[in-house]
């Protein structure tokens, strides 16, 4: 069997709180998030994990909630990689606007669409949908990460909803449609262990995803 590889989404942003869309966006943890990230490295050390490396987005809620995690599993100075590949999805046009205030400016149902749809973005030049963010996470997982994984190292991924279910949606082999159903908590880390070809040997979930919003 090879290594390890732990996915986490960031705690509760400022703008989770407020109901706005984010993407690129650069808000913080809420107090809420920084407990949900601490909690999340306290199971992981609970459960004995260490980490030969960690990667997170180029984002503070992500790189925050990654530093908090490697704080309570010990390893506070660990090798860390920052890369906009495991940016949340860019959300255009809508970013930074209330999700009620966008229904009532589009209607419910093309918001919806907006939001779960796996290949229509949102409106804007820059916005993606899941499938346009799968296009830049899945390049950067198969040459920089599923290697040092298959090597045999324990690598923490520190980043967002839609990034991470690119990349769950690769691991778990969901269909389109499965994953639109998918959403992950903040602060539970999903571990997965691999094997040698890259298929998932086994999978845990260290919490309770049913609180995904």
């Amino acid at each position: 069997m090879s290594g390890t590889l732990v996915l986490v989404r960031h705690g509760q942003s400022e703008w989770n709180l407020k109901n706005l869309f984010t993407g690129w966006k650069d808000p913080d943890l809420t107090e809420l998030g920084v407990k949900e990230a601490i909690e999340g490295g306290k199971i992981l050390n609970d459960e004995g994990h260490k980490f030969d490396i960690a990667y997170t987005s180029d984002l503070i809620r992500a790189q925050r909630t990654c530093q908090f995690i490697l704080d309570e599993v010990g390893q506070p100075d660990l090798e860390t990689i920052r890369d906009q590949a495991l940016n949340e999805r860019n959300y255009g046009d809508l970013a930074g606007l209330n999700k009620d205030d966008a229904r009532k400016k589009w209607g419910e149902e093309q918001v919806h669409i907006w939001r779960r749809s796996y290949d229509v973005p949102p409106p804007g030049e820059e916005g993606e949908s899941l499938r346009d963010t799968g296009a830049r996470v899945w390049p950067y997982y198969m040459t920089d990460i599923l290697p040092r994984v298959l090597a045999g190292q324990k690598v923490l991924v520190a980043a967002h909803g839609n990034s991470l279910r690119a990349l769950v949606m690769v691991l778990d082999r969901l269909s389109k449609e499965e994953i639109l159903k998918l959403n992950l908590a903040t602060g539970v880390p999903m571990v997965y262990k691999l094997n040698a070809d890259s298929t998932v040997a086994d999978k845990k979930i260290l919490g309770d995803m049913s609180k995904a919003h």
